[in-house]
């Protein structure tokens, strides 16, 4: 068993990625959710990132998988209660993030041109 230095520690691994936070803020967002609608929600993830990383999710006790052993195949994704109350300490984040959104996208654009100059 890993040793945590704090719960921040602690927090940050079991969310660790890029994907993963936002898993749980779509999950949160109402329901059981089947794994197309969670994949047109989180763009840009790989389908072997995705579910690689609901694997994870669901062996840390933060996302129930239940499969309906149906033809065609039906699967849904929730969250567990641990999820959940993870879910709602992100909602700050969240809330930061659109506070925040224009100066955020002004450094990402200037850190980008920086990145352009240095590779001129």
């Amino acid at each position: 068993m890993p040793g945590f230095t704090c719960g921040l520690d602690a927090t940050l691994r079991v969310v660790a990625g890029k994907w993963k936070p936002l898993i749980l803020y779509f999950l949160a967002q109402g329901g059981p959710t089947r794994y197309g609608e969670l994949r047109r929600a989180v763009r840009d993830v790989s389908d072997k990132m995705l579910i690689q990383q609901l694997k994870e999710l669901e062996a840390d006790g933060l996302v129930k998988r239940t499969d309906y052993r149906e033809v065609p195949p039906r699967v849904d994704y929730s969250l567990t209660a641990l999820g959940h109350s993870l879910a709602e300490a992100l909602v700050p984040l969240c809330a930061w993030g659109t506070d925040n959104l224009a100066e955020v996208t002004r450094v990402f654009a200037r850190r980008e041109a920086l990145n352009d100059r240095g590779r001129s």
